[in-house]
């Protein structure tokens, strides 16, 4: 079954900075509508250190959307928890648990940018054990009981609305083994089933069946829906590439379902990480298997508002009715 998902960064270069709070709002927007046409989820990211703008908040980002919607699930990925305190990081996280009803699942993640640390004076040369710390910490906090941290008694309350849904992510083996270690789900940042298959075996040595693990499908990792594709490439093409180069800057030693290191919108367009579709052509993708996952992207690279909007709409009100109803249809 085709999943449909849509992604915000706020990811704003260049001119679009100046538009920040248009983008929020228009999220914000974007998200009571996603609900009620059926998305599957809404992710958020987070960033910090960046010239753009990258949602560096994605906590209060995510309980603003949960203020606007229902149903929906929400995903925090990656949640960088090495820049928080933990003991604080547990509180925000059962506050906005209880607010969504239980909606947001986390992935928590190391990063891969020294800058970040350096920002908030974390050690680098320390966070896999930092964070399994971290984790340990949070675990122990949503309890609600007393326990001690650092020598002193502390309490959580309110615990969270229900255990937090927490994936572990990452592209390595270690982050295989760390998710098998401590007890987490998996969320690999490429499409490498051998990340898979090393997770599941770990989990089983330690004697425990092992979590979901959320594998990149492969395909486009960024999928836009136009009438007019052509026309879509030619203004607002500079967007995506720039979203891109900020990525594959910072991505130059790691593997990611998103790196594109095209240079031109020609060649961005021919790399086929970012793809814009017809409604008619990406109806057949899906029902191909070609494309697993629609991963919207409208506010990509400070996309301005209406072809934002136009991709969502088309989207959401002719691509997943069609791919629903043929599924339905056997």
């Amino acid at each position: 079954m085709t999943a449909f998902v849509t992604r915000y960064d706020f990811r704003a270069p260049g001119e679009a900075l100046a538009r920040h709070q248009e983008m929020f709002a228009r999220c914000l927007e974007q998200a009571s509508y996603l609900e009620e046409h059926g998305q599957d989820a809404i992710v958020l990211s987070e960033h910090h250190a960046t010239t753009d703008g990258y949602l560096p908040s994605p906590l209060l980002a995510a309980s603003a959307v949960a203020a606007r919607t229902r149903t929906v699930p929400i995903s925090v990925a990656a949640l960088l928890a090495n820049l928080y305190d933990p003991i604080r990081l547990a509180e925000d996280i059962a506050v906005l648990d209880q607010l969504s009803g239980g909606r947001v699942s986390y992935t928590i993640g190391l990063g891969y940018r020294p800058e970040e640390y350096a920002m908030f004076g974390a050690p680098w040369e320390t966070r896999g054990a930092d964070i399994e710390s971290a984790i340990g910490v949070l675990r122990q906090a949503w309890t609600g009981e007393p326990f001690d941290y650092r020598g002193r008694t502390v309490r959580v309350l309110p615990t969270p609305y229900r255990d937090p849904v927490l994936f572990y992510g990452g592209g390595s083996k270690a982050a295989a083994r760390r998710a098998a270690r401590l007890g987490l789900h998996f969320q690999p940042q490429a499409a490498d089933p051998s990340l898979k298959e090393l997770y599941q075996q770990e989990c089983r040595a330690l004697g425990r069946e092992p979590g979901f693990v959320l594998l990149p499908p492969g395909g486009p990792a960024t999928v836009f829906c136009s009438e007019d594709p052509d026309r879509f490439w030619a203004e607002n093409g500079a967007y995506l590439l720039a979203e891109a180069r900020g990525y594959n800057a910072w991505q130059n030693t790691t593997k990611s379902l998103v790196r594109d290191a095209s240079e031109s919108v020609e060649e961005m367009r021919a790399a086929g990480v970012y793809v814009v579709e017809t409604p008619d052509d990406l109806i057949a993708k899906c029902l191909s298997r070609e494309i697993r996952v629609v991963s919207s992207h409208p506010l990509c690279g400070g996309l301005p508002t209406e072809p934002s909007w136009e991709s969502l709409r088309l989207v959401c009100e002719t691509v997943m009715p069609a791919v629903k109803a043929a599924r339905a249809a056997g």
